[in-house]
């Protein structure tokens, strides 16, 4: 399976096009992972780790939009993490996971779909100074804000981070290598 790239960003200048070209860099260097991959490869694990290649396109996408849906809407409401059950535990897990009714195909799809939104929010937001409060959560400061510029360079390097991950996985699947 070839990977496709994501369609042309929008047209920025300064900052914003520093934050496009940075996201668009770490994205590229993620999907490169999933080069010619089947489902079948995009599932399999190569660590020890649980991590996947299809799991972590998945993962990244999800993070991207939500943060993407902070910038917009401020925080979703928190889950109580005190109180997790099997099934809320279940579906944080699936997350990270390639399921068997899902293909990598799709996943890409949807990735970028969520990055295109994500651009056009950056291109199109009246003022990356604009601040959200964080939502209450053990990793978080009370009473923390974060500006939308914050948050784009949390999704880039959320991004860049998996991107390694996703490097070290191709590499011990078949020898692949995306970076070097």
């Amino acid at each position: 399976m070839t990977v496709p790239e994501l369609t042309e960003a929008p047209t920025v200048t300064g900052e914003r096009a520093d934050l496009l070209d940075l996201l668009t860099k770490h994205r590229h260097f993620l999907r490169f992972t999933t080069r010619d991959l089947t489902d079948e490869a995009a599932r399999q694990r190569t660590t020890a780790s649980e991590l996947t290649l299809g799991g972590l396109i998945k993962h990244v996408t999800a993070v991207e939009r939500n943060w993407a849906d902070f910038i917009v809407n401020g925080p979703a409401p928190a889950a109580d993490f005190a109180n997790l059950t099997e099934q809320d535990l279940t579906e944080w897990t699936n997350g990270f996971r390639l399921l068997p009714d899902e293909t990598l195909a799709g996943v890409l799809a949807d990735y970028a779909q969520t990055a295109r939104r994500t651009d056009e929010l950056l291109a199109t937001l009246p003022d990356l100074n604009t601040t959200q409060p964080l939502p209450e959560a053990p990793w978080f400061q009370p009473g923390a804000r974060w500006s939308a510029r914050r948050v784009l360079l949390h999704i880039a390097a959320e991004t860049a981070q998996h991107a390694g991950h996703a490097d070290i996985i191709r590499e011990s699947l078949d020898g692949a290598k995306s970076m070097g």
